[in-house]
């Protein structure tokens, strides 16, 4: 199993946050999954049944939302999922992605309301950590662009380099792509949020992997506390 490493830093700067690891093998990424979809459009209108009467404001007092804008509020920034959230439910837009895994992740973000990202297994390079940074660590994200990690922003590193964080989210080496094979997600979840609800929204992953791939192999998912 590769799991990770935690830096004394990350505990003394997030005590009480959660992060964790499932990883799955023996996947497929195509572009779009008929059985994923079909659980999408259900999903979609269940969000709109339990949220749609709640404004901006309302929705950002809910648990889990709450704890992640009091992690975003230190810098300023705010919490995307609650807009994609918001989208699906106000603006009747539907859950797509040009990856099914993506697609997969999305959906379970947002029944969960929690922070994913998915890479490439075989792009990483084992072993990982957990760290926080100091105002000095670069990474180049998704979009190419080189990112400077906020201080004590949250972050996994390999041994090549960072590979997401909690503000910019993930790097540009290991997106996954239509032929990847194995996959490693990485939530991350501010104190307040817990490892029962970081297993379940992991699993709830596995679970809409299974519809697009359902011969993968999974692994149970890793839990990392800072306590």
């Amino acid at each position: 199993m590769h799991f990770m490493f935690q830096s004394p830093r990350w505990t003394e700067a997030w005590p009480g946050a959660t992060l964790g690891q499932l990883i799955i093998k023996d996947v497929n990424n195509p572009a779009s999954s008929p059985e994923l979809d079909a659980r999408a459009r259900v999903v979609e209108e269940e969000l709109r049944a339990k949220y749609g009467d709640m404004d901006r404001a309302q929705l950002k007092r809910r648990p889990v939302l709450f704890n992640y804008w009091q992690y975003y509020g230190v810098y300023d920034k705010t919490y995307h999922v609650q807009g994609q959230l918001e989208s699906v439910v106000h603006k009747n837009k539907p859950i797509k992605s040009a990856s099914a895994l993506v697609q997969a992740m999305l959906m379970a973000e947002l029944e969960d309301l929690m922070l994913t990202a998915v890479h490439d297994l075989d792009k990483c390079a084992p072993t990982y950590s957990i760290d926080v940074g100091l105002g000095e660590e670069e990474f180049t994200a998704a979009n190419g662009d080189v990112k400077l990690i906020k201080p004590n922003d949250m972050y996994v590193i390999d041994q090549k380099g960072i590979i997401s964080s909690i503000l910019y989210g993930q790097d540009q080496r290991t997106l996954i792509t239509p032929e990847t094979k194995n996959v490693m997600f990485i939530t991350y979840a501010p104190s307040g949020i817990g490892a029962s609800r970081t297993v379940k929204h992991l699993r709830r992953i596995m679970d809409y992997v299974r519809l697009i791939a359902p011969d993968c192999k999974p692994t149970a998912p890793q839990i990392q506390e800072a306590t």
